[in-house]
């Protein structure tokens, strides 16, 4: 038996466990199934709890938990081995100020980039060109840690043409395309950012990102990520230099896989084809994604864009 918690992929048996813990009945379920699909959204309890209770889960989230925000991040990219802009990270507003000193001066060069440890797809993500701009990140930075939330890093600018290259890992497949920003004073290149998309990507830049994207999958176990990649100073006649892992985003738009219904279509083969790899098969998953929409803000619902 396969038993899915996806709003959207169904399988022998079709459980929903949104915003709450798994009960009894969704764990006995998940102790009798042969393997699990999770939601992009799930939360830590139920993807603890699905581990615990089966051998065989999708999607793999263990890299997502045990190393989580932005500067989680980091630590994978060290602890795993994987090129990356130079990055520092701080707990808080008090272990940034033991690195700078008394005369405050950042640890790196300006310009740089500020991200604090919450937000994806761009969001708290900023260039600091100039002491003004640090200072006003840091008194939000303190704000923010009176309301609860603490962490940030620090992370040289990379001169990538302004543009970044999105790969998306799903389960066995890769889908590859630039997101390119051409808007006057934005240095993001992400979509909500005003970056348009190019699929037309050259093929020693797409083997150099592929390559490593195969080789994070691997060190990590990650299998359902947006991985988002740096190629200083890259030009597409000239071979490329190390591809630089920026981010991992979990939750990812799908403008660049042709929206929503193309995503499930990809999410649904690439789930048919990690249970086909394990001697199981649920004809249920390859069904179409039902008419009736999902509830926009679904907490098992990843946002779009």
């Amino acid at each position: 038996m396969i038993v899915s918690f996806h709003p959207v992929i169904n399988a022998h048996r079709h459980l929903l466990c949104a915003g709450r813990p798994p009960q009894a009945e969704e764990l006995a379920a998940m102790r009798a199934a042969a393997a699990v699909i999770l939601p992009q959204g799930c939360r830590e309890d139920l993807y603890r709890a699905a581990r615990r209770c089966c051998k065989a889960v999708f999607p793999d989230y263990e890299a997502r938990f045990r190393y989580p925000g932005k500067t989680g991040q980091i630590n994978l990219f060290r602890d795993a081995g994987l090129d990356h802009p130079a990055s520092l990270t701080f707990a808080d507003l008090e272990a940034y100020r033991r690195e700078a000193g008394k005369g405050g001066t950042p640890p790196l060069a300006y310009p740089f980039v500020f991200k604090f440890d919450w937000g994806g797809e761009g969001d708290e993500v900023y260039l600091v060109e100039n002491p003004p701009q640090l200072a006003a990140l840091l008194e939000k930075a303190a704000t923010c840690e009176a309301g609860g939330q603490r962490g940030f890093l620090i992370q040289r600018l990379v001169d990538n043409g302004h543009r970044s290259l999105r790969v998306v890992l799903l389960g066995d497949h890769l889908v590859t395309y630039w997101r390119i920003q051409e808007v006057p004073g934005s240095f993001a290149a992400n979509l909500r950012r005003g970056a348009r998309l190019d699929h037309a990507v050259a093929p020693p830049i797409r083997r150099a990102a592929e390559a490593a994207a195969w080789s994070l999958a691997a060190k990590t176990g990650i299998n359902l990520a947006g991985l988002d990649y740096l190629f200083p100073g890259a030009a597409d006649d000239a071979p490329p230099d190390v591809p630089l892992l920026l981010e991992i985003n979990y939750f990812f738009g799908r403008r660049g896989l042709g929206g929503s219904e193309a995503f499930y279509r990809l999410l649904r083969m690439a789930v048919h084809r990690w249970l086909t790899q394990r001697g199981l098969a649920c004809p249920q998953v390859l069904e179409e994604v039902n008419d009736a929409p999902v509830p926009a803000g679904h907490p098992n619902t990843p946002g779009g864009g």
